[in-house]
């Protein structure tokens, strides 16, 4: 595909290096600018990476820019994603795609009023390993499927973070923060999920970060969630920043009919899948798409979705109903009854195989 889409970056925090990367690595994808409310450090980004550095204001007026991709914190994606699409722009946000439900449907509805695209981590789902996965089940190698398991438990960031107050007050704890991935995988997985049920709680009111200040928990911080897919599946997910102690829980496990897949951790660190059947014996697979690929890969479907008109997969609509499945979790545990979910999205399409190199179409 000879057109290059062109691409701001608004946010240059920790997580910008993994896209000013990741993003480098599809031809389709031209990333010109980046913006930050620290303009010395998006200056500084800026010489690093070849870049032109811009106010958040320039940046959104350039009329060569067609996405923007925004890193901003949680509890302002929903004002900068608005922002850009009130300028006419596709945009690709860091997960979450907002703190609360609602601010996301008043993304979703911005962009179709305005005939743009969003787009949204997690792209992790779209990584070697877990199409990969997703090959396996649609080749029926686990027969068909019945349940799954997801386990992200910790003893939260105080620990390691040097700023991890943030992770204790609205728009954090452990679902907001690590059950994008999770969630997005088993959708990517199973299909779209119609009711949930979660009990959460706190089990530390405070928490005592490395400098010595004591940081108040205003979220819950463990979470049990069931979580009941159209198909049928039955999945358990547990997130915690309440177990300081260690555990020997798998990351994920799909059962199935003839077999488990005992799948790699959601965030994208562990490439290996492996294959249960009768004697519980695990059988490492090999993986079918390219290692490489990393964050930014989402972006660049999306801008091959723009170019194509066909539909890009880390897509808003996924991205909503995901956040609607967290944010129900905690809704339920208040309410005590189950949550029936207002949206539903697509099962995104799989990735084809033996992709040239830099591409992700055929």
């Amino acid at each position: 595909m000879d057109r290059r889409v062109k691409v701001g970056l608004i946010g240059v925090g920790n997580i910008s290096p993994a896209y000013l990367k990741g993003c480098r690595a599809f031809d389709i994808l031209d990333l010109t600018a980046c913006a930050d409310l620290n303009m010395a450090r998006a200056a500084a980004v800026a010489a690093e990476n070849g870049l032109q550095a811009l106010t958040v204001a320039e940046l959104l007026a350039d009329p060569a820019i067609e996405i923007i991709v925004n890193l901003t914190i949680p509890a302002a994606h929903a004002d900068i994603s608005l922002r850009a699409i009130a300028a006419g722009k596709h945009v690709y946000s860091e997960k979450p795609l907002a703190i609360t439900f609602a601010d996301g449907q008043r993304i979703m509805q911005a962009a179709a009023a305005a005939g743009v695209r969003v787009g949204c981590a997690p792209d992790t789902f779209l990584f070697a390993e877990h199409q990969t996965s997703r090959k396996l089940l649609d080749e029926g190698r686990i027969g068909t499927p019945v349940a799954a398991t997801g386990f992200m438990v910790g003893g939260g960031h105080e620990s390691w973070h040097p700023a991890p107050d943030f992770y204790y007050q609205p728009g954090g704890g452990p679902m907001l923060d690590m059950g994008p991935y999770y969630v997005t995988c088993l959708v990517n997985l199973l299909g779209p999920v119609q009711r949930v049920s979660g009990a959460v709680g706190a089990a530390f009111p405070q928490r005592q970060a490395q400098d010595g200040h004591m940081i108040a928990v205003k979220v819950p911080t463990h979470y049990a969630t069931t979580l009941e897919f159209a198909s049928g599946v039955i999945a358990t997910l547990i997130m915690s920043f309440d177990i300081p102690g260690g555990h020997r829980l798998p990351q994920m496990e799909l059962y199935g009919s003839a077999g488990t897949l005992n799948l790699p951790d959601p965030n994208g660190y562990r490439p290996d899948v492996l294959l249960l059947t009768g004697d519980g014996a695990a059988q490492p697979q090999p993986l079918r798409y390219p290692a490489t690929w990393a964050r930014g890969i989402g972006v660049a479907d999306l801008a091959y979705g723009i170019v194509s008109g066909r539909p890009h997969r880390a897509s808003g609509a996924l991205a909503l109903h995901v956040l609607e499945i967290m944010t129900a979790a905690a809704e339920s545990s208040y309410s005590g009854r189950h949550i029936t979910l207002q949206t539903t999205c697509e099962r995104p399409a799989a990735l084809p195989l033996d992709l040239p190199p830099r591409t992700l179409d055929s």
